[in-house]
C-alpha cells in the first residue's frame, strides 16, 4: 500500500486519499499516546519539571523510533520494486527471446502437433534431466540432432511447459488438465518450482467434482501434499463422491486409491463405545 507519510512519492499523495501504512500508523499512535500522557502529568504541580524532562526524552524516543521506521519501509520498498523490476527484465527478454526465435537451437517434439523451437541453454538451466540428455549423458537418451521429444505431452501442454521454462508463469495455462500435465512433467524432468506451482493451483481448486482426477494426478506425480488435499475434501463430501457414477471406472483403474479412501474415510468416523 502506497503510503502518505513514508512513501517516496508521499507528495503525490494528499487528502482525501489518506492512505497510510502499518509503521506509520503505529507510530502515530505512540505520539498520540506521548501527548495524553503529558496532559495528565501536567496535573501534578509538584513534580513538572521531572515529568516534563521525562516526557521530552519520551517524545525524543518516539521520534527517533518513527524516524528509523520510515527509514526501514522505505529501504524495504526499494528492494522490493528493485527485485521486481530485476525479475521482469529478465522474465521478459528470455520471453521475447523464445517468442520471437531469437537464436533457437533445437526443436522439441510433442507427441501430437508441430514441434516448437527453444533454447538448448534454456531447457539445462531449468531441468537436471534435460541437462544430462542433451549432454548425452550414458543414463540418458541422447536426442538425434538438434531435436527432443516429449512424447507424453501434447502441443499446448508443450507450450505452457516451456512458457513456465523462459518466464517462471503459469498465467497462460487455464485449463485443469494442462495443469494434470504438468505437475507430471515437472514431477518427470525434475523441476521443483513448476511441481510447486501447479500443486498450488490444483490444491486451491480441488472439489467434489474433480477430486478424483485430482487423486490419480497426486499419485502418478507423487505428490504428497496433492494427494492429502484431495483426501480431505474426499471426506468433507464422501457421499457425493463414492456414490458418484465416476467412482466405479475410478475404483477399477485405482485399487490402491480406493483403499486409502477406505482408510481416511473409518478414520474419520466417530465409532460408538461397545456395550456389553
Amino acid at each position: 500500500m502506497d503510503c502518505c507519510v513514508c512513501s517516496p512519492m508521499a507528495s503525490m499523495y494528499r487528502l482525501p486519499r489518506n492512505s497510510i501504512c502499518a509503521a506509520c500508523y503505529e507510530g502515530a499512535k505512540a505520539i498520540i499516546a506521548f501527548f495524553n500522557d503529558d496532559d495528565d502529568e501536567q496535573g501534578d504541580a509538584d513534580q513538572g519539571s521531572v515529568k516534563s524532562r521525562r516526557g521530552l526524552a519520551k517524545l525524543n524516543s518516539t521520534t527517533k523510533g518513527l524516524r528509523d521506521t520510515w527509514e526501514e519501509v522505505k529501504r524495504m520498498r526499494y528492494r522490493e520494486e528493485d527485485a521486481k523490476q530485476r525479475a521482469s527484465f529478465l522474465q521478459e527478454g528470455f520471453a521475447a527471446a523464445w517468442k520471437d526465435g531469437i537464436h533457437t537451437d533445437i526443436a522439441v517434439r510433442p507427441g501430437t502437433g508441430p514441434p516448437i523451437k527453444a533454447h538448448k541453454a534454456i531447457l539445462a538451466a531449468r531441468s537436471e534431466v534435460f541437462r544430462h540428455i542433451l549432454a548425452g549423458d550414458d543414463d540418458c537418451k541422447a536426442p538425434a540432432g538438434d531435436s527432443l521429444s516429449l512424447p507424453e505431452l501434447t502441443h499446448d501442454e508443450l507450450s505452457h511447459l516451456l512458457a513456465f521454462l523462459y518466464t517462471g508463469s503459469l498465467a497462460t495455462c487455464t485449463e485443469e488438465r494442462h495443469l494434470h500435465a504438468l505437475l507430471v512433467a515437472g514431477d518427470k524432468y525434475d523441476v521443483p518450482f513448476l511441481r510447486r506451482a501447479c500443486e498450488a493451483r490444483l490444491a486451491a481448486g480441488v472439489e467434489a467434482g474433480n477430486v478424483l482426477r485430482t487423486l490419480e494426478v497426486a499419485e502418478l506425480s507423487s505428490s504428497a501434499a496433492l494427494m492429502e488435499r484431495a483426501m480431505e475434501t474426499v471426506v468433507e463430501h464422501a457421499e457425493k463422491v463414492v456414490f458418484s457414477p465416476e467412482y466405479e471406472e475410478f475404483a477399477v483403474r485405482n485399487a490402491a486409491l480406493c483403499v486409502q479412501i477406505t482408510r481416511a474415510l473409518l478414520a474419520n468416523k466417530t465409532f460408538p463405545a461397545k456395550t456389553p
